[in-house]
């Protein structure tokens, strides 16, 4: 009995190492692939599936009970519990995120679709030094990432923070966190993870990615062999002389960063990165961005007005900016003639004095008009930094217009024509994918030890880990050194 006891270990034993030796073949396999299905081969495959099954159920809650109103405290440590066969799924502050993809103007049932399809879920294996585990959903729009459980209670601790400084800034470049679950399955270890969108999505086209951190010490990636089709992620060395060409946008660009840098500031968060692509644009993608016509589409979709998340309700007056079909759209071609740069008082009175003959029109077609091309400009000055702080004085009939369109258009920029709008901006020839992630890592007394190790073991180079003001001031200095 304990000769055949000790031959059925031996093979087990035996057993399990072919299989571990078979999975490792075929992990090497995928690395040269970047983007590899979960099939039922790899080591995933179960847990995926469980993901795809506790999600589904827990995105449905709130299908069938929706958020309705502004946010409670209560909505930020809530937790649903919902049992499977074979583990449970966990969902944390699940009606705070359905109303924050509300914002975004996410469709929860699209959500469910991507997160709980058929087809298998991706696992991305680049350069990345994390220890995390990233799986997409097929259509690559979403990205799951296993966390810490210290990750996890910093970032709800931090959501309504979070919430109030994408409410205030709508196109800020912090990664949009879109939930945070667990799962639990018995005799293992809980494991923590969080929904996020892409910042690289739709990546089809993308060139080059980078992630940029804005110090020296360990900043430089091998390139991959030519013909290899492994996705590399360049760091800040590997930029070196390469530039942004946002033109007009720059400006808004630069003080983007210096917002959501001083939010993390706030938290004391540091060693964060601003990723970075390339997609060059077709020669009629650049026409087609310079046209009015598109510019009008884009100016809509970039101040599409949303309810509040922990806030008061939009106010009607901003509401009314939005509720007219354009019928007057052949006369805002007028804009084009009039002085780039012009202040927003010349401007006014140019549209009710000069070219644009408002006075006899009816009230509402001339609410129509003014706001669409008071809009137009200032959405357009939000891009260059030219906002004054209030609206010079105006025919009464058209000051709340112009109050609510101000109010609109602050912080805002001309988003694309992309089903990833908010990461996404369009230069003269290229396209960039632009957002700020990893914002888990706290300036904590282990961190000071360790730059202070660091100040003697690498004197002379900057590197990641410093105090947060130091860090946010410094990344800000790279994006205006790199952008033009």
């Amino acid at each position: 009995m304990s000769a055949e006891h000790s031959h059925r270990r031996r093979r087990g034993t035996w057993t399990r190492s072919r299989k571990l030796r078979s999975l490792w073949r075929i992990r090497e396999e995928w690395k040269l692939l970047g983007f590899f299905e979960i099939n039922h081969a790899h080591e995933f495959y179960e847990f995926t599936c469980m993901l795809k099954e506790g999600l589904k159920a827990a995105i449905q809650e709130v299908i069938d009970n929706p958020p309705i109103g502004i946010l409670q405290e209560s909505d930020f440590t809530a937790v649903l519990k919902q049992a499977h066969e074979g583990f449970e799924m966990r969902t944390y502050a699940g009606l705070a995120f359905a109303r924050f993809r509300q914002f975004l103007g996410m469709v929860d049932r699209d959500y469910q679709q991507s997160l709980s399809c058929n087809n298998a879920y991706l696992q991305f294996i680049s350069n990345s030094k994390s220890t995390a585990d990233f799986f997409l959903t097929n259509d690559k729009r979403f990205f799951l990432k296993t966390q810490s459980k210290r990750e996890i209670h910093f970032l709800l601790s931090n959501l309504s923070k979070y919430l109030e400084h994408l409410e205030r800034y709508p196109h800020s470049l912090l990664v949009k966190f879109l939930g945070v679950h667990s799962i639990i399955v018995p005799q293992e270890k809980k494991k923590y993870f969080i929904i996020m969108q892409s910042v690289f999505f739709p990546h089809e086209r993308i060139v080059e990615r980078y992630d940029i951190k804005g110090c020296q010490l360990d900043r430089w990636v091998e390139s991959a062999p030519e013909g290899s089709q492994i996705i590399m992620v360049f760091k800040d060395f590997n930029f070196e002389g390469k530039t942004i060409c946002l033109d007009e946008q720059r400006a808004w660009f630069m003080h983007q960063v210096e917002l959501d840098t001083q939010f993390l500031r706030e938290l004391a968060v540091m060693d964060y990165s601003l990723l970075v692509a390339f997609q060059p644009l077709h020669e009629d993608e650049q026409t087609i961005n310079r046209t009015l016509a598109n510019i009008i589409a884009r100016t809509k979709r970039s101040l599409i007005p949303c309810s509040s998340l922990v806030h008061r309700a939009t106010d009607s007056s901003e509401l009314t900016c939005f509720s007219s079909v354009m019928r007057n759209a052949s006369s805002l071609d007028q804009i084009n003639n009039f002085p780039r740069g012009s202040s927003l008082h010349e401007f006014i009175y140019m549209l009710q004095k000069s070219s644009f003959d408002l006075r006899g029109a009816s009230l509402a077609d001339q609410s129509d008009l003014f706001q669409e091309a008071l809009i137009t400009y200032l959405t357009q000055a939000s891009s260059c930094d030219q906002l004054p702080p209030t609206i010079p004085e105006i025919d009464s009939n058209l000051s709340n217009i112009a109050d609510s369109c101000l109010r609109l258009a602050q912080n805002r920029r001309l988003l694309p024509s992309s089903r990833n709008p908010l990461h996404i901006i369009d230069g003269p020839k290229f396209r960039y994918f632009v957002g700020i992630i990893d914002l888990f890592t706290v300036y904590s007394f282990r961190k000071k030890l360790e730059h202070c190790w660091k100040s003697i073991r690498y004197r002379g180079q900057s590197f990641s880990t410093v105090n947060p003001s130091h860090y946010a001031r410094r990344l800000c200095q790279w994006v205006e050194e790199h952008t033009t």
